[in-house]
């Protein structure tokens, strides 16, 4: 599997085994075993491996939830593996609506990942007969049309791309500001800090910066992605309000601690300077 990461720069994924491979309506998804055991690729990227996976999503929901506190409702765009809407619950969310414009590859990931919804799950989730209810619908029309509150918006979606594809308008300004009228904290998959391809990443940060009082990098420290929240409200220190609640979070992070908060949320000082022009 040729990953393009960069002009010029491909990685190359070893698939022992291909478990599926299929063209849905919407991306081409893949899941196979590589030496990261059972992976997801759509469109020819790596989505998350079931080596990383748990790295990738306690960074994107983790300090989301530290930021909002109490969790109660919680909105989730994107991210179909389920894992996101699963830990939402372990931190009290009492109900989890998850948005998925690909109901096909939604349904794959729970018949082939060991990670993430089961099938029988996914099944509760479809019937809305749990704290989750799966929607199979467009992520921008769901929001646009939502008249609930939430106490979480996450927008887990594949990287931006500089051609034409429909979920690029789900990164945009007119969107965030959406999310942020019916969520008090909204959360985005916002790319790669590497200075190879930090594009996204940039734009990024000056979407949330424009829209949000508050913004809160997190970039993985054992990962190569990185997350930004933007809070409703203005707040003065939002990393000592994450610190204070990390020891009561009722979901309990294997990857990350108190000291992960003090040194994953300094934004790199390409971001910082973008603030002083």
């Amino acid at each position: 599997m040729a990953e393009p990461l960069a002009p010029g720069l491909t990685r190359i994924w070893d698939v022992s085994e291909v478990i599926c491979d299929v063209d849905t309506d919407f991306q081409n998804l893949v899941i196979g075993r590589t030496h990261q055991g059972v992976s997801l690729f759509s469109d020819g990227e790596r989505q998350s491996t079931e080596f990383s996976q748990l790295v990738y999503h306690e960074a994107l929901l983790v300090p989301a939830l530290l930021l909002a506190g109490e969790v109660e409702q919680v909105l989730v765009i994107g991210s179909g593996e389920g894992v996101v809407s699963q830990q939402a619950v372990s931190a009290g969310a009492t109900h989890v609506d998850h948005v998925d414009i690909d109901r096909e590859a939604v349904r794959l990931c729970a018949q082939y990942l060991p990670y993430g919804y089961t099938e029988d799950e996914l099944r509760r989730a479809e019937k809305g007969s749990g704290p989750i209810t799966m929607h199979y619908r467009d992520g921008w029309e769901f929001v646009d049309r939502c008249a609930t509150s939430y106490d979480i918006v996450v927008i887990d979606l594949p990287d931006e791309r500089t051609e034409a594809v429909q979920h690029n308008r789900l990164y945009h300004t007119d969107f965030l500001r959406r999310c942020r009228d019916i969520g008090r904290v909204v959360v985005a998959q916002a790319g790669c800090p590497t200075l190879w391809r930090n594009e996204s990443l940039h734009l990024s940060w000056q979407r949330f910066r424009e829209t949000f009082p508050t913004v809160v990098y997190f970039g993985s420290d054992e990962h190569e992605w990185a997350f930004l929240s933007g809070l409703a409200e203005a707040c003065e220190d939002p990393v000592a309000r994450m610190s204070a609640r990390l020891p009561t979070l009722p979901y309990r992070s294997l990857t990350i601690d108190a000291d992960t908060l003090i040194a994953s949320t300094v934004p790199p000082k390409s971001l910082r300077a973008l603030d002083s022009r």
